[in-house]
């Protein structure tokens, strides 16, 4: 045998070798110790698929629950049964609007760019009029908009929220009554986030957050009943709301001034030892305990909301010479109140995830991780407001692709959990913002 012939045959050997080798396969699904018999999800708008400031068919077909619904089949649970919004209805928020959409808007300066806009003056409230409750097949998705922790068991929860009133047996039913009375095999819990919410929206002035014992006794009294026939769950914390685009996007610097401005303004506030520069500055704000004047320059630890009106501040001088209100801003106090009583509440969730021997998805460490940016499969997520690829357009709750990574940290968790293999969602087949 020559050279040649030697080569070729020890390449052609090193080739039959490599394609013998065996390939790393994926787990086949398994449930492991879960019973899929009768799985439930209960949450607020982000598991029923409320999104772009409202709720209708096609985000209710990307909620968490759907999504989540669809990995749980290929272990054998049956598919969610949603209270489906009509798909030809325009969708309706929680205040009555109809939903965002990404279009092009004229501001107070005649310029045009991309803003989130409504899709139609009003929202659809024929769709959450009607009932769409049927004794025969009852719902496993009650994830519904605005729910909060202590109603529960309120017996008027029907007549406060439209969104509960569509999907549950009678006016009069408790929400509780009607998730035990689905008997369940395993539930999945993501609430808490509307506890917080209002206050953080409200700038910290129109609302209170529960006291420690009042989320307590709240919880723990959801938690005992739904595990009382044995079942399984998982657990969700409540994230850090104040990483989300909805209070990260409007710098606290963002008043850009040049030489025609700076003079005027120094002349203003430099008694008040406040002083102007070239270039970007802080917004002025309203605070009664600054000085006699109740006003101060905002902080680079503070946030303004995205309810800020803009044209307001591009045309009629708010945050220069008319202090931005403090409605529309958390400063450094609200915020040390907000993050520490979620991480209370969140001590607490997870005290119940041991103590029940439940799954726990670390919800506030998913939102951290969407806030510092990450690469998945190639593609970018952040928290950015709308180019970030992860929230939808009122900057809270996520859009398609959000929720379907959002998903696979509840699978993660759940597969550790209970030693089952749940496979995750490829989350690049969703969607993200849709640009026009």
């Amino acid at each position: 045998m020559n050279k040649r012939h030697f080569f070729l045959l020890t390449v052609f050997t090193a080739l039959g070798l490599l394609s013998c080798e065996p390939k790393v396969k994926s787990p086949l699904p398994s449930k492991g110790e879960l019973d899929v018999s009768k799985i439930i999800f209960i949450g607020d708008g982000q598991m029923g698929g409320y999104m772009d400031d409202g709720l209708k068919y096609q985000g209710q077909q990307n909620s968490l629950a759907n999504i989540l619904a669809g990995q749980f089949e290929l272990i054998g649970s049956n598919p969610a049964n949603i209270p489906w919004i009509n798909s030809a209805s325009v969708g309706i928020s929680t205040t009555g609007l109809a939903p965002l959409h990404l279009g092009y808007k004229t501001d107070c300066q005649g310029t045009v760019s991309l803003s989130p806009i409504r899709d139609a003056s009003t929202g659809d409230l024929s769709s959450i009029n009607q009932s769409c409750y049927n004794a025969n097949n009852p719902f496993t998705v009650f994830g519904i908009p605005g729910l909060r922790l202590n109603q529960f068991t309120n017996a008027s929860l029907a007549g406060i929220n439209p969104f509960y009133n569509r999907m549950c047996a009678s006016p009069n039913t408790r929400l509780l009554d009607e998730l035990l009375a689905q008997n369940a095999t395993f539930f999945q819990l993501y609430i808490g986030l509307e506890d917080v919410l209002d206050y953080a929206k409200s700038g910290g002035t129109h609302e209170t957050l529960p006291s420690d014992l009042q989320f307590q006794q709240n919880y723990e009294q959801v938690v005992q009943n739904l595990t009382a026939n044995g079942a399984k769950g998982a657990l969700a914390t409540i994230p850090d709301v104040s990483q989300m685009p909805y209070f990260t996007t409007i710098p606290w610097n963002g008043l850009t001034l040049d030489n025609s401005n700076v003079g005027t303004l120094n002349s203003i506030y430099n008694p008040l030892g406040y002083y102007f520069q070239l270039g970007a500055n802080p917004f002025m704000m309203v605070d009664s305990t600054a000085n006699m004047f109740a006003v101060r320059q905002i902080q680079s630890t503070e946030l303004l909301l995205l309810s800020l009106p803009l044209d307001s501040v591009k045309c009629n001088q708010m945050g220069v010479l008319f202090p931005i209100r403090d409605e529309f801003v958390l400063d450094a106090d609200e915020l040390s109140v907000l993050r520490g009583r979620i991480q209370s509440y969140n001590d607490f969730i997870r005290q119940m995830a041991q103590t029940y021997n439940l799954a726990l998805v670390n919800t506030d460490q998913f939102i951290s991780n969407v806030a510092d940016g990450f690469t998945y499969n190639g593609v970018s997520m952040s928290s950015k407001f709308v180019s970030g690829g992860a929230y939808s357009l009122d900057g809270i709750y996520l859009n398609p692709r959000g929720n379907a990574h959002f998903a696979n940290a509840f699978i993660k968790a759940i597969n550790q959990k209970y030693h089952s293999t749940i496979p995750e969602v490829n989350a690049n087949k969703f969607d993200g913002v849709r640009f026009p």
